[in-house]
Order: C-alpha cells, then structure tokens, then sequence
C-alpha cells in the first residue's frame, strides 16, 4: 500500500538516499498549518521498507497532535534513517541526511529521537540550519530527555489526582519498562516523590545502572513479568504499541502515564483500556516536554522558560481527563479534539495575508 492509497493525510512525504554513505531515509511531514514541522530522527533498523515507512507516518502524525497540544506553533514533522545506528552511523552519513533536510527549505526541523543523539545533531548541523536539540556547547539546548521525563511525571501527577484525589505519587507503586534516555530520569522523579518502583529493561547495562544508583527499585525479568506485578502505574517508556490485545487485559495497573510514542498498538485499544477500568493519559500529550525543550532552542535556548512550559502538561492533562468524563469520551478522544481544534482554528490565519 503506497503513501496515498493508505489516506494518511500527509502533506509530503520524502525519501531520501546517498548510496556512498550508506544513507537512506525518509522524511514526513503531516500538517504545517500551526508552523513549520518539528520532529526528531529516528535512526533504527527496520525489518523492512514498509515498517520503517509505517513508524514514520505514525510518528510524524503523531507529531502534528504533540506540537499542537503543547501550544507551539509549529506543525507534525519526523524522519527516520534505515539502518543500524551502532554499525552504520558516520558523520558522512548524518552530513549528507543534513543536506535532505536543508533541501525542505525550513518545512521540517528535526531533532534526536531513538538512535540519535545531540552529538549527531551537532554533526547535521554542519549542513542544515534547520536542526534542535544541539549540545549546549554548540549552543543548543542539550539531552531533550530532561523535561521529556519531567512532563510525563507532570502527567502522572494530574493522572494520580483524577484518580485518586492527590497529585503525588507517594505510597504508589509504579512501573517503568525502559530505562533508556527518558526513563532513568522518570525514575528519579518517582523516588523523590515518594513512589516504590518497578523496573524493567531488555538492556543489561541499564538494568546494572538502576540497580547501582537507585538500589531501592526493584528489577524485573520482562515486560509481561512488569506488567503483571501489582502496580498502580504503568509508564511505558520504550518503543510503541505497549498497550495492545495481549497487554491491555493482563494490566494490573490502573493508571497508564508513559514516555514511549504511539503506545495504542490499533483504534480501539483506547476502549478496551477504559472497559478495564484503566485511566490512560495521551502519550503525545505527556511526552511533549521534550519538544517543547528543543522548540525553545529554535528562539535562543532558555531551561528555566522551557521547564515552566513543560510543567503546564499538568494542567493540560487535568483539562483532557476532565473533558473526557464531562464529554464520555476516551482521554485519547479529547486530547485529539482538542488538537484538532487549535490546528484548525490558528491553522486558519495562515488565510489572512500579510505583507
């Protein structure tokens, strides 16, 4: 099934290749009717073409509702590159990905996402002007990580409220399945706050590393085994499709709040999480912390300005639970609604012509 057939709703769609390094990827951008396509790059390899072409289109969709809920105005973009970021990744690569990217004349700005990192975006920025998330000492705004994992402890926060009238994780038991970029600082926020946590992740080194820093967690084999625990909170903070026909009816936790993209595996998932009795949170809603860091790098990088807008998903996540229960509507409903909403109603200025 090609780009069209399928109906995404993209507004360009761009492959691109350099055959001397090795290069190929593609580039979607889903909406700029709030603003130039923002999005990280996805540097991983994919089983096949139409896998990677799939991850991109979702993401990138995914990326149009992110910006819109965060209240920047700027549209749905991202990229991924085909290929084993330990074994493929060289500067010639990431320098002439850079050049794809500068071709789009500002269309799309990317950033680090899985398999990439600041020290990469140093590197394309050789080549574009259109690139976030640089290292500080390039006069970027650093690991987007940081207010990644703070804004999904914000929503986990307002989650816990909803549910059970406090804002505070304290005496909860809550599950992390990942603990990669995001997710290790999403475990700090926990203990502070009071939380017992469970850990899980398929990489022995990060296992080694929470259990040398936070010897309180406790580790886990696997997901299911994680999943299955008694837990009050599952925060999925690795790859997508987390919740699905398998997950969704052995959950033991009753809140979901996670940092992983596109944690619906298909439409309907949303249903059968509610028929559980399971509150889940957007995730492109609660994971925007990190986009809001790197969208602030494109006006001159200021922590303090990026964390206290970061910070605000709390109130955000507050307004979309609310909604959902005045409206009977899934979480995941209203935060689209609302999405769509701001897309349209400030999309429609572009109309207005100025000089």
């Amino acid at each position: 099934m090609g780009v069209f057939t399928a109906d995404t709703g993209h507004e360009q769609v761009v492959f691109c290749q350099d055959k001397q390094s090795g290069l190929k990827a593609v580039i979607a951008i889903y909406s700029t009717a709030l603003g130039p396509g923002l999005g990280g790059t996805r540097f991983y390899p994919y089983a096949t073409e139409e896998e990677a072409l799939h991850d991109v289109l979702e993401l990138s969709r995914g990326m149009a509702y992110k910006n819109a809920l965060a209240g920047l105005d700027l549209g749905g973009g991202k990229a991924i590159i085909w290929g084993d970021p330990v074994r493929d990744k060289s500067e010639a690569l990431l320098r002439a990905y850079g050049r794809f990217v500068e071709s789009l004349n500002g269309r799309y700005y990317t950033a680090c996402d899985v398999g990439t990192y600041v020290q990469d975006m140093d590197i394309i920025a050789k080549e574009t002007k259109y690139v976030t998330g640089r290292s500080v000492e390039h006069g970027g705004a650093g690991d987007s990580s940081i207010l990644t994992a703070w804004g999904v402890f914000q929503g986990m926060r307002a989650a816990a409220e909803h549910r059970w009238g406090t804002p505070s994780l304290a005496g909860r038991t809550v599950g992390v399945a990942g603990l990669g970029k995001v997710g290790k600082y999403l475990v700090r926020h926990l203990i502070e706050d009071g939380a017992s946590v469970v850990a899980t992740d398929p990489y022995e080194p990060a296992l080694e590393w929470v259990r040398a820093t936070y010897p309180q967690v406790e580790v886990v084999a696997d997901t299911l085994t994680l999943i299955t625990s008694p837990l009050d909170v599952y925060a999925p903070c690795a790859l997508g499709g987390a919740l699905n026909d398998d997950t969704v009816p052995v959950l033991t936790a009753k809140v979901v709040v996670g940092a992983a993209n596109n944690q619906l595996a298909h439409p309907g998932i949303e249903k059968l999480l509610s028929d559980n009795g399971v509150l889940y949170a957007p995730d492109y809603l609660v994971n925007s912390g990190g986009v809001i860091q790197v969208a602030d790098e494109i006006q001159g990088f200021n922590f303090d300005r990026a964390k206290a807008r970061a910070t605000r998903i709390y109130d955000t996540t507050k307004q979309i639970l609310a909604l959902a229960d005045t409206e009977s509507i899934s979480p995941a409903a209203a935060a689209d609604h609302l999405a769509e909403r701001r897309m349209a109603d400030c999309g429609r200025l572009r109309t207005i012509l100025l000089p």
